[in-house]
């Protein structure tokens, strides 16, 4: 008897790969499927939505779509073919930009309005008035303000702190005053070095802006020493420059929110000591 040879089941097909294929290209056709349903817009729900916001933006009642909806109604109760328009609603993001840019233009106005005022000192290189991203700066040489290596405020301060200060009483804008020094270190019995001198010379300005009548919630004073240079330290006429006083008018004012975050320390953290 002759014996059938068995079959060779391991012998793969060329064509098995035209299945598994299939699959992936079905799964792909259902996985697009499900995301187009996922897309699609319930128009009627966003016109409501689109009536609300512009609503709620303008100031305008639900009474008034009822209103439009009827005048575009004619006698036959038959909607007219006018199409009815829908008050976009105004991007938060708009409104935003639109408060920035006004914010902008009212501290540029008013440094225009310093330079105007400061305009005999600037033209005589004593004073700088210039605008950043921080706010107005006004740059207030150190001859004008302080004797060398003094923290006491001259006799002629009073004049230009004064026409400055006439100029902030209306606002209520943040003022910070930074003082600043070159790169010649001192040591003495008052100053220990650059940083307690430039730190009490911004308080000095501080206290005669508070003494003008503005409000000390206003203002702030930090010293920098010589770290924020504005020319060049190895001349005589670079470091005069940068033994300057600056007052800063922010952007930021009072009617802001001040809310903040307390961080709580979490007690219950394992401490997990590395293993020796």
């Amino acid at each position: 008897m002759i014996r059938r040879k068995p079959l060779d089941d391991d012998e793969d097909s060329p064509d098995r790969w035209l299945v598994s294929y299939a699959d992936f290209i079905t799964l792909l056709f259902a996985f697009f499927v499900v995301m187009y349903s996922i897309s699609s817009v319930n128009l009627g729900k966003y016109d409501k939505l689109a009536t609300a916001m512009g609503g709620a933006f303008t100031g305008e009642k639900s009474s008034s779509h009822i209103k439009m909806n009827s005048q575009n109604t004619d006698a036959s109760g038959r909607q007219k073919n006018h199409p009815m328009t829908l008050i976009k609603p105004l991007p938060l993001s708009h409104l935003y930009q639109e408060k920035m840019r006004r914010e902008r233009e009212s501290i540029t106005n008013m440094g225009i309005d310093l330079s105007n005022k400061l305009s005999p000192l600037i033209s005589e290189g004593k004073v700088r008035v210039m605008q950043n991203n921080r706010g107005v700066r006004i740059d207030i040489n150190e001859s004008l303000l302080f004797s060398p290596g003094s923290a006491e405020l001259a006799a002629t301060a009073s004049n230009i702190i004064n026409e400055i200060a006439s100029m902030l009483k209306d606002n209520q804008r943040h003022i910070q005053v930074e003082g600043h020094t070159d790169n010649i270190a001192i040591h003495n019995a008052t100053f220990f070095s650059n940083w307690e001198l430039s730190a009490i010379r911004a308080s000095s300005v501080v206290r005669m802006l508070s003494d003008t009548g503005i409000a000390e919630k206003r203002l702030s004073a930090l010293g920098f020493g010589s770290t924020q240079p504005i020319n060049e330290n190895e001349t005589a006429i670079g470091r005069n420059k940068n033994r300057r006083v600056s007052i800063m008018i922010l952007y930021e004012t009072d009617n802001q929110d001040n809310a903040s975050l307390e961080i709580i320390p979490n007690t219950n953290r394992t401490n997990i000591s590395p293993s020796k």
